[in-house]
């Protein structure tokens, strides 16, 4: 392969990749900026409305996360730097069960919510102000998404894993996994916007 094919070979993927990530910015900054529109209009009933989530597991979250980005990045640092598969698929692993963690996290708060009747147009919330019931569609709206974005992110890190593994990557298509690397990485980001928006701000 000549250096102008390889150099095609990890650029193309890597300027399809970032398109991508802008795409998704653009999905969750519109959110933002609705839920910015709305706390505007309703700020006493957002107040209220934040009163109901719990901050210890938002911060739970919050660190679970942040500490699989770092994982993360070893995984991809041991196996394009060290070539050190083995430790490579640790990372990863870890990787993927911190974000089965966030889930179960996520998952144990939902629940709460839905027992105490405030989930999307339910009897207990549509009784409160038009403000409240904005403010737990947009938390069980955002929140969702991004645990979508959570669970294909596990998804995609868990495919590359089983390649590793298997030795099926070669470590000249490294790109790759930096691809599966920035996804991971942009749901971490946007957590770390949804985390004071709903958690913290007030």
């Amino acid at each position: 392969m000549s250096t102008i094919e390889a150099h095609e070979h990890t650029t193309k993927p890597r300027v399809g990749m970032w398109l991508f990530l802008c795409s998704e910015i653009l999905l969750f900054g519109g959110l933002f900026l609705l839920y910015s529109m709305y706390r505007a209009v309703h700020p006493a009933d957002f107040h209220n409305a934040s009163m109901e989530l719990s901050r210890f597991d938002g911060t739970l979250n919050t660190s679970i996360l942040l500490t699989s980005s770092l994982t993360a990045a070893l995984g991809i640092y041991f196996f394009k730097e060290k070539r050190d598969s083995n430790k490579a698929s640790l990372f990863l692993a870890i990787t993927v069960g911190f974000g089965l963690a966030f889930l179960v996290v996520k998952a144990f708060e939902w629940g709460a919510k839905f027992e105490h009747g405030l989930y999307p147009r339910s009897p207990t919330l549509l009784a409160r102000p038009v403000g409240e019931v904005l403010y737990i569609g947009l938390y069980f709206t955002m929140t969702g998404l991004h645990a979508l974005h959570v669970m294909v992110g596990m998804g995609v890190l868990s495919v590359l894993l089983s390649f590793i593994r298997r030795g099926t990557l070669p470590h000249e298509r490294v790109q790759m996994l930096e691809n599966g690397g920035l996804y991971w990485h942009l749901v971490d980001i946007i957590w770390i916007f949804l985390f004071p928006l709903f958690y913290l701000i007030t």
